[in-house]
């Protein structure tokens, strides 16, 4: 097979989606070496020169802007991936919406449906183009990766996709060079969220959780919030700065993929309270690294952790509230979390995905050929 994945998500800082695709293409290539190549399109924005060597798959690059590119694709399905990257069996696009093409099998990725229930907290681009367009697309296309069980029953459910077209990829566990071998619970450290501040993440509520501990007059673990700030996250952070925050709640900002393990170590317990999460990549970071797991029992959140943490109403802060003072203060019950953990994130493997992805690329080249 020739596949050729759309990369752009992880060509600037790789949050969520980009690190998804990054790491999926480095397991495809490793099971399926000389398979795969890679699409990059950008006005001024390059890939790495260790871009290649990294994913063991060649790039290709092109000097387009993505805004222009996504709204001929999207709207007018024009050019075709042949006119601009040439011939392949497969074309994977990393978003919701076809990479038209004249022959290649179309492949989709969708993480969860957040944009249509709450358009008005997504980027223009994909306010304008997702809910409009995602329940034809899905549909048309001959194969739909999703990275939860959670978002395949909506797939099929709200847009209609046929059960046997959809495939269930979740990320692997990541292998860290020193955690994940034994719980990781300083006794100091702090409590970790990791993600964009945006209005799904809960972030309003999470500082309201940490207001209230700061006001209680004992002492209350910091708050570590570590990720990329959206244009919502203004009033967010000018609260951080002022009292009865202040002191107790420090934004790291965007933390590179090879930073992470660091962010872990000094880390108490990982804290998310989402609204809607696709699969909630931190969790299973945080399960895998031994740092015990709070989490929102909304989206696919609880599949993902299951039995490997602790799973709250993201409106209930007085559950909120307590579990965060236990878990600072406990440190037995925090070293059970932590094993807990541990033994969840067995259940996700690399290895496993690649098959699996192997199984949708296979069979969408045989649906577009009929």
């Amino acid at each position: 097979m020739r596949i050729l994945v759309d990369y752009r998500p992880a060509l600037r800082a790789r949050t969520g989606v980009g690190e998804y695709i990054h790491e999926l293409v480095r397991a495809y290539t490793a099971a399926h070496p000389d398979e795969v190549t890679v699409f990059t399109s950008s006005w001024k924005d390059r890939p790495a020169p260790s871009t290649a060597a990294d994913l063991r798959a060649p790039v290709i690059d092109r000097h387009l802007p993505v805004a222009a590119l996504n709204y001929l694709w999207h709207r007018l399905e024009w050019p075709s991936i042949e006119a601009i990257a040439g011939a392949f069996d497969v074309v994977h696009a990393a978003h919701p919406l076809l990479i038209p093409s004249r022959r290649a099998a179309r492949v989709v990725t969708i993480h969860d449906l957040f944009f249509l229930d709450h358009p008005e907290r997504t980027s223009r681009e994909i306010r304008r183009d997702y809910p409009a367009l995602v329940g034809d697309h899905a549909r048309r296309a001959e194969a739909v990766i999703t990275s939860s069980e959670h978002t395949a029953r909506l797939l099929q459910r709200r847009l209609g996709v046929a059960i046997d077209r959809i495939y269930c990829c979740p990320p692997g566990a990541p292998e860290w060079s020193t955690l994940g071998r034994a719980p990781n619970v300083p006794h100091d450290g702090y409590v970790l969220f990791l993600g964009t501040l945006e209005p799904r993440k809960n972030i309003g509520f999470l500082l309201d959780v940490f207001a209230s501990l700061a006001s209680r007059g004992r002492p209350a673990p910091t708050l570590l919030l570590a990720g990329a700030a959206g244009p919502e996250a203004r009033e967010w952070l000018e609260r951080v700065s002022r009292p009865p925050l202040a002191g107790h709640v420090e934004y790291r900002g965007y933390t590179p993929h090879g930073d992470r393990e660091r962010l872990y170590s000094g880390a108490r317990a990982l804290v998310l309270p989402s609204l809607d999460e696709g699969f909630g990549l931190p969790a299973l970071e945080a399960m895998s690294a031994g740092v015990p797991v709070i989490a929102s029992n909304r989206g696919s959140l609880p599949e993902v952790v299951a039995g490997g943490g602790t799973l709250l109403d993201p409106t209930d802060a007085d559950a909120w509230t307590r579990t965060i003072e236990r878990i600072a203060s406990d440190d037995h019950w925090a070293a059970e979390q932590a094993c807990l953990g541990l033994e969840r994130a067995k259940a996700f493997t690399w290895p496993a995905t690649a098959e699996r992805l192997r199984t949708a690329y296979s069979d969408a080249m045989k649906r577009r050929a009929h």
